[in-house]
């Protein structure tokens, strides 16, 4: 069984964020001052951003730090209770 990996989590929902405002990943690099390859990584979870590069990147898309951890909250909790519904079918 695989296990819950936070940066893809953090890195996919930073992905459904930018499209939801409608921003490019150039704009998003360029406004954050992040590397455009770099922030490629961190949103295909290849790559973990430390809190300031996620602040930056939140500042970026003008949402808060707050909006993308409770939805990486909700998503977390989502993986958890579909392993543990696997854990006790099996």
């Amino acid at each position: 069984m695989k296990g819950i990996v936070l940066r893809e989590i953090i890195g996919q929902t930073l992905r459904e964020l930018r499209g939801d405002a409608g921003m490019t990943l150039r704009q998003v690099s360029t406004a954050s001052v992040v590397s455009l390859g770099y922030l490629s990584e961190i949103e295909r979870g290849h790559k973990e951003a430390s809190s300031e590069v996620l602040s930056s990147i939140c500042k970026a898309m003008d949402v808060s730090m707050s909006e993308l951890l409770s939805l990486v909250t909700l998503k977390v909790h989502a993986a958890e209770t579909a392993q543990e519904g696997i854990a006790i079918a099996a």
